[in-house]
């Protein structure tokens, strides 16, 4: 399953490439146990899920990066969070999955050890809608691995996600979203 996932990003990453095929294998990063977080805050209760199987590939050739996750793959503090999730907002039968495809805005050198800030720009789908976003983050380069993280928001309203009136003040309409990826030299 999870060779099948890459496969599917790795396709998916092809596709975006406008210059021509992806040149070689080690331009290729790649990670299924990324971890993407999020939280909502609001004065009647708090809301936290993590996602630790999240897939990235990056082309360190290009800078595109294409990120991908189920959205039933979120953990909850408890069952009844985690059903309400999936079946009331987020609807995870019809729109089962959450994907970013996107290109980094800076140069980096992807040979040397160091860390950047860097932001990437590209097409955050979710929920069956695709906004064109830039999030910022930190891309880290170390000894053959590259970690990625990004602190951003993702208002409800933007990926028309509807929160029933009944429940409108436990949910925030602004969530904030931790991404954390740790990609190596993806083998086929």
């Amino acid at each position: 399953m999870i060779r099948y996932l890459f496969t599917y990003i790795l396709l998916l990453l092809i596709g975006l490439t406008a210059s021509g095929p992806v040149r070689a294998q080690s331009n290729l990063y790649a990670t299924a146990t990324g971890q993407t977080s999020f939280f909502s805050e609001t004065p009647a209760e708090n809301i936290t899920a993590v996602n630790k199987k999240t897939q990235a590939i990056l082309n360190t050739s290009t800078g595109e990066l294409a990120i991908r996750m189920n959205m039933r793959d979120f953990d909850f503090p408890n069952e009844l969070m985690e059903e309400h999730f999936n079946e009331n907002y987020l609807e995870s039968e019809k729109y089962p999955t959450a994907t970013f495809r996107g290109k980094v805005d800076q140069t980096v050198d992807y040979t040397q050890n160091g860390t950047y800030e860097v932001s990437t720009t590209g097409a955050f789908t979710i929920h069956g809608v695709t906004q064109n976003r830039t999030l910022k983050g930190q891309l880290i380069v170390k000894d053959k691995t590259i970690s990625i993280s990004s602190d951003f928001e993702v208002a409800l309203a933007d990926h028309k996600i509807e929160v029933p009136k009944i429940v409108f003040m436990k949910i925030a309409q602004v969530i904030k979203v931790k991404a954390r990826y740790q990609l190596t030299p993806y083998n086929r």
